[in-house]
């Protein structure tokens, strides 16, 4: 099997304006089980500089993701964003903090963008466990509560939800 091979049928192709590798090894060092499995740069007598990556290809914990390197033309919004689902606050906290760094940009209720734009929600699962199947009071107090925050924070959920 290829490096491009993946059994996911649909990929995620992210155009990067100039910081496709930075990007790939930000995300391969965060996630874990993950992975750089094709690095190609445009090469000298392209349009591009020859140093930027034409084709990247990686793994975030099993997520296979296209990274492309080919100028400003279009950008990163928060009409999409990455949903991790985290299984504890040190989980929530790492990746937060981790995206945050370096000039990432932190939003509201888990939302955040990372330093080259693209927009990441750092979620507790016990939130969506909550909302999906809690008592619907309860949830919307809980989910109140986190209208407030910008990090979630796992405690004070549990709070809100409890009141």
């Amino acid at each position: 099997m290829s490096e491009l091979s993946t059994t996911q049928g649909i990929t995620p192709f992210l155009w990067y304006n100039g910081g496709a590798e930075e990007a790939m090894n930000l995300y391969t060092r965060i996630f874990p089980n993950s992975k750089i499995k094709l690095l190609k740069r445009w090469g000298e007598g392209s349009h591009m500089p020859a140093d930027q990556i034409m084709m990247g290809v990686i793994e975030l914990n099993g997520l296979t993701l296209h990274l492309f390197d080919a100028g400003p033309m279009f950008k990163f919004t928060e009409a999409v964003s990455f949903f991790v689902s985290c299984k504890d606050q040190e989980e929530v906290d790492h990746y937060w903090n981790s995206l945050i760094a370096d000039g990432g940009e932190e939003s509201q209720c888990g939302w955040l963008k990372d330093k080259f734009g693209l927009s990441w929600q750092i979620v507790p699962a016990m939130l969506n466990e909550k909302l999906a199947y809690g008592d619907p009071k309860r949830a919307g107090q809980m989910f109140q509560a986190v209208m407030g925050m910008r990090k979630l924070i796992i405690a004070e959920m549990e709070e809100a939800y409890n009141r």
